[in-house]
């Protein structure tokens, strides 16, 4: 079976189920979220085994289940350090994916293991999902970890002035939600949050695959975009999200401005988030002055290029997107 369609059949799938479960109840998303979760944790755990072989089997130190928060189970980190570089590492901190309702850090591990191995700190970061909590609970918490790590980065190994925030899929539109906060006071008035890191201490931004513009994704139909309307509403805790502040402040594309870091921004031909919500971020961010390093392939490249493609390591092209990002990282940290 191809990769594209391997991800299709599991996003398929995963909304399939989600439909049947949407009819037993209709004031509230929690049945459709949980069938939808169920899906994507078994194609997330088919990709961690997709991976592993590309995993070295040494030079890093792991760190697991470690704690940023205390009294909440889900405020936990995972650091990954390389054993061949001494001191203080620059931390690229990463947030797992999963439609904001599923997902875990053991899912970007072996990506974690790898980056870690060519000299970083690496931590993949947890967070309370949808609907067991709402929004912005999780961006509060990644913005408590954060802070975390800056007060105990000596004895984490970091360097608290190169960090690198990253995140694949929901978590790539949480990295861009917390760069985002970082770097404009205005939209940190108005989340009401104050941000845990200065500007100058974001080196750069890692974003894969990512929702930028909920507005975009308010104006689709078909399963799919029942499928993320149905995700959205267990996340923001509104069935009206798009009508509400969690549409708005969400939409990251709407808030960023010159001052946000350096960005690495990608997306597969064959993913449908790439043309409505990669592509118009990276022309946005560039229009404000923003150095942006971009990997996209065209519309007719085959095989088509699906969601979540970096992680896919069998293939050469996952391999051009790490070759790129390890480059980005280098000059940026």
């Amino acid at each position: 079976m191809t990769r594209a369609r391997r991800a299709a059949g599991i996003i398929g799938g995963a909304l399939a189920a989600a439909g049947v479960a949407a009819g037993l109840a209709r004031s509230t998303p929690w049945p459709s979220a949980l069938v939808i979760r169920r899906v994507f944790e078994k194609g997330a755990a088919e990709t961690v085994a997709e991976m592993e072989p590309f995993v070295p089997t040494g030079g890093v130190t792991a760190r697991t289940g470690l704690r940023y928060a205390p009294g909440t189970p889900d405020t936990t980190f995972d650091l990954f350090r390389s054993e061949c570089e001494g001191g203080p590492l620059p931390a690229v901190v990463w947030i797992h994916g999963g439609a904001w309702i599923s997902g875990a850090s053991k899912d970007v591990e072996p990506y974690l293991r790898i980056l870690a191995s060519h000299g970083y700190a690496t931590v993949g970061l947890n967070y309370t999902l949808g609907p067991e909590a709402s929004y912005p609970t999780a961006v509060e918490q990644l913005n408590t970890a954060l802070a975390h790590l800056d007060a105990h980065a000596d004895e984490l190994g970091i360097d608290r002035e190169r960090i690198v925030l990253a995140g694949d899929s929901a978590g790539s539109q949480l990295a861009s939600q917390l760069a985002v906060l970082t770097t404009s006071p205005e939209y940190a008035h108005l989340l009401g949050i104050r941000p845990s890191l200065r500007r100058e201490q974001l080196a750069a931004v890692v974003l894969t695959c990512g929702v930028y513009d909920l507005g975009a994704l308010s104006t689709l139909d078909g399963i799919l975009a029942w499928g993320f309307k149905t995700a959205l509403w267990s996340y923001g805790g509104d069935k009206n999200w798009s009508q509400t502040y969690v549409g708005s402040t969400m939409s990251t594309i709407r808030h960023v401005t010159g001052d946000f870091p350096p960005t690495y921004i990608s997306g597969g031909n064959g993913d449908g988030l790439t043309w409505s919500q990669s592509v118009p971020m990276a022309t946005t961010l560039r229009g404000k002055g923003v150095d942006v390093t971009e990997l996209f392939w065209p519309a007719n490249h085959e095989p088509p290029l699906p969601h979540e493609f970096q992680f896919h390591l069998r293939f050469d092209e996952a391999h051009q997107a790490l070759d790129a990002t390890l480059a980005f990282l280098k000059r940026h940290t």
